[in-house]
């Protein structure tokens, strides 16, 4: 699948009710050439090249007592190291995650450090999760969680950066950031006794269409050190898309989803947002606008979010070396309500359209965003 779909494959290995030799056997597998006992096994299954899958976790949030084979830190991160030593024996090429801790346990940061001690230089990257709620309804405290996203990212980057430096080593932990999205309306999870169960269908609307702009702001604004950031599921589970028979349905974040992965090339700039500000009483002060830009050689994109329930607001884009020549295209999702939501009866009520409402003139760029929108503005420069 991810060979026609032209994905990067990541797996992750059972360190629950698996072992460290396990998870070797699997890396052999999937990675090896033909001569091995399980790279003969692959061969047998009919698949005689190697797959070469090159990210692999070292379990899967296995912070969480919810997991099978929960355990402490401590226990979880010399079960890591073994199997991280094992596997990188087998194929010295790939990356390897190793599961960090969830901001709402009591674990939080305590796990992650002794995790990153244990392990050490086999963790090329810590995996961070995130799903964003809004549980009070309230949309202007919803859409400033951006400073709980930032500030995750912060603080677990500067707890690798400290370990780092404890440990004295010249290898970097980096951030991957491989599951996030909005989920707290669906929590239907228990599918038995029945056939492919309609389970956690989330149904997305406005609001978190722009709370998924959201994070992919923070992602773009941190992009040095988050270097792997993946939605984890695609397909009718908290998902973009959603199918009923033979019918699909594009959900809300689809079309955020689409406006910022169609704009992904080039090198992340740090945006610096002059304007009014409000105070959201769970997620604290933020810019009314939440951007993001990325230069593309003679090409700027620019991602903004107009938090705003009911005010429009004129955004002014200046660069420090370069001028505008003209606007290339320009996307925008917005509404009336942000409780808006696409259904299969009425699947357009939340899309993205055409945005007129951007100018260049005189090297200078201009835009009027509509309360509860987001754009994605590709320019040509001078």
């Amino acid at each position: 699948l991810s060979g026609k779909l032209d994905w990067t494959p990541m797996l992750a290995v059972n360190l629950g009710t698996g072992t460290p030799d396990e998870a070797r056997n699997w890396v052999e597998y999937c990675n090896a050439p033909k001569g091995t006992q399980y790279a003969d096994m692959r061969a047998a299954n009919g698949n005689l090249e190697p797959f070469g899958v090159p990210i692999w976790c070292l379990g899967n949030e296995m912070d969480g007592p919810w997991q099978l084979g929960h355990v402490p830190a401590d226990v979880y991160g010399i079960r890591a190291q073994q199997a991280a030593k094992m596997m990188k024996d087998v194929d010295r090429s790939i990356e390897l995650v190793v599961c960090g801790s969830a901001p709402f346990l009591d674990t939080y940061m305590n796990w992650d450090r002794t995790v990153l001690e244990a392990v050490g230089d086999y963790a090329d990257y810590i995996s961070l999760h995130r799903y964003a709620r809004n549980p009070t309804k309230d949309t202007a405290d919803f859409l400033a969680i951006s400073n709980a996203i930032d500030a995750h990212i912060e603080h677990i980057d500067a707890l690798c950066r400290t370990v780092q430096a404890e440990r004295k080593s010249l290898k970097r932990t980096y951030l991957c950031f491989d599951e996030w999205n909005v989920w707290y309306k669906n929590m239907e999870m228990n599918g038995a006794g029945k056939h492919a169960p309609h389970l956690i269908e989330e149904e997305y609307n406005l609001e978190d269409a722009l709370v998924v702009a959201a994070f992919f702001h923070s992602f773009i604004r941190h992009a040095d050190v988050v270097k792997i950031a993946n939605i984890a599921q695609i397909v009718n589970v908290i998902a973009p898309i959603l199918t009923r028979g033979d019918e699909m349905l594009l959900q809300s974040i689809f079309y955020v989803f689409e406006m910022f992965t169609q704009r992904r090339n080039g090198t992340s700039l740090q945006v610096v947002v002059d304007g009014p500000d409000y105070l959201a009483p769970t997620n604290g002060r933020v810019k009314k606008i939440d951007a993001s830009a990325i230069h593309d050689g003679d090409r700027l994109h620019v991602f903004a979010t107009n938090r705003s329930v009911d005010e429009t607001a004129s955004l002014s884009i200046e660069l420090a070396d370069r001028e505008f020549a003209n606007v290339e295209s320009a996307r925008i999702v917005t509404g009336d309500d942000a409780m808006a939501t696409n259904s299969f009866e009425s699947p357009e009520v939340v899309r993205s359209a055409d945005f007129s409402s951007v100018t260049v003139k005189n090297g200078e760029a201009r835009a009027e965003l509509p309360a509860l929108s987001v754009v994605a503005l590709t320019f040509a420069l001078r």
